[in-house]
């Protein structure tokens, strides 16, 4: 089925997954269980700057858009990287330090206060970190290699505006550049970190790398606790999930298949039309490349390889996967500025808006609510994973639109 400016395709392996309590080892196996999850929001809510994001209750568009209730996580005031991979990378990296640590001296467990307060700077400061990136999670990596002491190289492809550049160079991490799109990115950090030594920490998998991207996805567990500590019982029904790689994605539905039991919300996977290589694995039941073209506005969800993970995951839990143009995201994005919550607009970036623009779609298209299952009762979490992590380019794309792209 195909609307303006959306397509959707509903998971026909949708309901099929194994019964709760093999779902539950299933999960913990190839992804995180309850434990590792909370030992994370453990290590994280120690951090300095730490606290929960705030889950916010959109009533107006809810009314206009005719559901029940739309939450918005803010993740704009993560730390102070304004993104929700704050999470993820800088978490692999106190994980895969703290083991080495283990290696080198025998301590097992090595506590958090211990890796802060450099005791172990000469083992730190010979583990050197390397990632690719589109901007957000190179961003989470390099802060997490500054605050442990370790050396850290970046790579970026030009896609990757220069303020983005710099907002990582800030942490001391070396940067790279690469003439090519996110996957050429990835591809030429793993050969580079082979060759040196380094260890790389990515959020997506590929074979034979599954572990870290695993660590990452954990990190990212702590903004689902943070939801459910809110919510309480009053769960959702659907969350709409922005998809780059499959990462956030996969594990937003581990968290709450984990947490959830028979209750599970509709996970509905969000990604653009430029980018859509969750869209194309799910129609042909395999891994396979986006066919868009690449070049999205959305640069956070602008990759044309999934993670081979996350499918083995979202090809049993996803509910339904949906494609949105570049202008619905803009204009989403527009929308959100100008939805005022105690008088302060929200400042979301290009890929945040995404869960709205679908919900934009909804309002008067019968056939698309009933594809996606969405009703006047209906709870919606939208995750809004970025802030103004380009506040210039942000701007830009509010005041002209798409042409600010070029620029």
């Amino acid at each position: 089925m195909a609307w303006s400016d959306i397509s959707v395709l509903r998971n026909s392996r949708f309901g099929t997954a194994p019964t709760k309590a093999e779902l539950r080892e299933w999960l913990s196996s190839i992804m995180f269980g309850i434990d590792e999850s909370k030992e994370a929001l453990g290590v994280i809510s120690q951090w300095e700057g730490y606290r929960p994001t705030p889950l916010l209750q959109l009533t107006k568009l809810a009314r206009e858009l005719d559901v029940g209730i739309i939450h918005y996580k803010n993740e704009a005031e993560r730390f102070n990287l304004r993104s929700f991979k704050a999470l993820g990378g800088a978490y692999a990296v106190y994980k895969l330090l703290s083991q080495r640590v283990e290696i080198e001296t025998g301590i097992a467990s090595v506590s958090i206060e211990r890796l802060l307060g450099g005791e172990f700077s000469e083992i730190a400061s010979k583990f050197a970190i390397a990632s690719a990136t589109a901007g957000n999670h190179g961003r989470s990596v390099a802060w997490g290699a500054s605050m442990f002491g370790c050396p850290c190289n970046i790579y970026v492809h030009k896609g990757v505006s220069q303020a983005r550049a710099n907002a990582i160079a800030a942490f001391r991490a070396n940067i790279i550049s690469v003439d090519g799109n996110y996957d050429d990115s990835v591809r030429i950090a793993a050969r580079d970190s082979e060759a040196n030594g380094w260890t790389v920490v990515s959020d997506t998998t590929y074979p034979g790398y599954n572990e870290i991207p695993r660590l990452v996805m954990t990190g990212y567990s702590v903004m689902f606790a943070e939801i459910l500590e809110v919510l309480g019982e009053a769960r959702p029904t659907h969350i709409i999930i922005p998809v780059g790689v499959g990462g956030l994605a996969a594990a937003v539905v581990t968290y709450f298949a984990l947490h959830c039991g028979d209750e599970c919300p509709k996970f509905i996977m969000v990604e653009p039309e430029k980018a859509d290589c969750l869209y194309q694995t799910a129609l042909h039941g395999v891994p396979r490349r986006a066919r868009g073209g690449l070049g999205s506005v959305m640069l956070g969800l602008d990759c044309g390889e999934v993670s081979e993970l996350a499918w083995l995951v979202l090809e049993r839990l996803a509910y339904a996967f949906v494609l949105i143009t570049d202008e619905a995201a803009v204009e989403a994005m527009r929308d959100l500025g100008a939805t005022r919550i105690d008088g302060e607009p929200i400042e979301a970036g290009e890929c945040a808006g995404a869960g709205l623009a679908v919900l934009r779609n909804v309002k008067g298209n019968p056939a698309l609510r009933d594809a996606l299952g969405i009703s006047s009762s209906s709870r919606i979490l939208l995750i809004g994973t970025e802030g103004a992590t380009d506040p210039e380019r942000r701007e830009n794309l509010l005041l002209r639109g798409l042409e600010a792209q070029m620029n």
